[in-house]
């Protein structure tokens, strides 16, 4: 009997030691904060940050009938989300553009990005890539340059859009705008942009939230002439603008609807978006 209880209290010790092992080398609370957003990354279409802060309006089918009734293009945006796109069949819907998650931060680029950025173009749509930001990880410029380099680039062929900046909430630890000021984050924003226009020969269109945007930036920066706006408002009227834009060139105002993916429009007739496209 004492021989077995030496062996219980030996195993005992063995497992006790393990733990303690176990627990000296786990990282404290904030570095696994860290770690966990790390192993996140990538996760964050377009908009997701500003429909879980913002909300979602309601959106009647009358609303959409307006819209057709105006000058303005139908078109979407997806991510890893939506997988591998059926692109034929949200052509003939009516679909003519098509926004692709490209990249996030700098080390995450969406594993469907060639079906959905390839097979958007193959069906005769006018597509375009998009960058997640992440400004309190790297600057804007080495974020300019991961996007270029993993798909985000431009070409003059005409159903090739200029990349877009998402820039919105926070979805990590840091705060809403990232932990920078207001005159920082348009520093950032700035760098990003002046490297993409360097990289291509286009400035990237910016697609953010008038709240989003008047309270990460202080409408400190001026970027309407030289940066398209598309602007994320969930309602059946796209409302007040960022400042200083006074047009907006795209609308996301759905986040579910006729095609895969997000719903939106351009500010324009058909030519128009084929003008933007080449360069125009």
């Amino acid at each position: 009997m004492t021989q077995r209880k030496g062996r219980i209290s030996k195993t005992r010790a063995l497992a006790m030691a393990a733990t303690a092992a176990a627990l000296a080398v786990l990282p404290a609370q904030a570095d696994l904060a860290r770690l966990l957003d790390y192993l996140q990354v990538g996760d964050h279409a377009m908009g997701s940050q500003i429909r879980k802060h913002e909300g979602i309006g309601k959106y009647e089918e009358s609303d959409l009938l307006v819209l057709n009734a105006t000058s303005s293009v139908p078109g979407m945006d997806v991510s890893r989300y939506q997988g591998n796109v059926n692109w034929q069949a949200a052509y003939n819907n009516g679909a003519r553009f098509a926004y692709i998650k490209a990249t996030e931060r700098n080390n995450y680029v969406n594993p469907y990005f060639a079906q959905q950025y390839n097979g958007s173009y193959n069906v005769g749509m006018i597509r375009g890539a998009y960058h997640f930001a992440i400004p309190s990880a790297t600057s804007g410029t080495v974020q300019a340059n991961y996007f270029v380099d993993h798909g985000g680039g431009w070409s003059a062929d005409g159903k090739t859009l200029p990349g877009a900046l998402d820039i919105e909430y926070n979805p990590y630890s840091g705060g809403t705008c990232y932990g920078l000021s207001q005159q920082a984050m348009v520093n950032w924003i700035n760098a990003f942009s002046t490297r993409y226009y360097q990289r291509t020969g286009r400035y990237p269109t910016i697609y953010t939230s008038t709240s989003w945007w008047s309270q990460c930036t202080g409408n400190l920066g001026n970027f309407s002439s030289t940066n398209p706006l598309w602007v994320a408002r969930y309602s059946s009227s796209v409302g007040t603008l960022p400042y200083p834009w006074g047009i907006y060139t795209f609308w996301q105002f759905s986040d579910s609807g006729t095609f895969p993916g997000d719903q939106n429009r351009f500010n324009g007739a058909y030519s128009r978006l084929q003008v933007l496209a080449r360069g125009g």
